[in-house]
């Protein structure tokens, strides 16, 4: 039954199917819980009928126009996104994120020249994400590009973070890659169980200078 308990459903009786929808849709989101999703629906539909239809409009456009860049694999409108078609950039570096979050805030740290290569996640063997969810593949082919000379591995310092750090390394070790290449991690300037998206922008510039060999 519609609304019953444990049927998983946010509905309540007497609640437009509609409202539940859109409720249910709001608590998808990270962080997002049945009563605040609630309230996200109720103050659009009460007081921001025009924002309301900004946000779907939005929404659509953005899941029907963005792709991944074929070069980097962050999200873009072209096949090649406006940083990887940057001849100004060093060619010679390589960051490897998580996620395009990650690659926005190296980015607005001004520390780092180069090209990127976004996971678009991490390994996490209890949830079901193995190499192939997080295009190692991908990365080994855009790391053995002849002009790469460094790999800068920008994972996050959580668990899933580090062994995906180690999984890069071993991967590229396995192919022959390092040496010649080097392979670097971000210092500890980042603190142990953050993630980029959170960290102060200096704490990353500085982490970026003082980035280390893994190899």
């Amino acid at each position: 039954m519609p609304g019953a308990i444990g049927s998983g459903s946010l509905a309540t009786a007497g609640t437009p199917a509609s409202l539940s929808a859109l409720t249910e849709a709001f608590a998808r989101l990270p962080g997002i819980g049945p009563k605040t999703a609630q309230r996200m629906a109720l103050h659009l539909l009460q007081h921001d009928r025009a924002g309301a239809e900004l946000l779907g409009r939005s929404l659509l456009e953005a899941v029907t126009r963005l792709g991944h860049c074929q070069s980097c694999n962050t999200f873009a409108e072209a096949e090649t996104c406006e940083l990887c078609q940057n001849d100004g950039r060093d060619a010679s570096l390589l960051c490897v994120v998580e996620t395009p979050a990650d690659l926005m805030v190296m980015e607005q740290t001004q520390s780092f020249k180069g090209y990127y290569f976004v996971l678009m996640g991490r390994l996490s063997p209890l949830d079901g994400i193995g190499p192939k969810d997080i295009h190692l593949e991908r990365l080994l082919s855009r790391a053995a590009d002849p002009l790469v000379q460094e790999v800068v591995v920008a994972t996050n310092f959580t668990p899933e973070g580090e062994a995906t750090a180690h999984a890069i390394e071993t991967l590229l070790k396995s192919h022959g890659l390092v040496p010649p290449r080097r392979v670097t991690r971000l210092a500890r300037g980042v603190p142990v169980g953050g993630e980029l998206e959170y960290v102060d922008l200096g704490t990353i510039a500085q982490a970026i200078r003082d980035r280390r060999r893994l190899d």
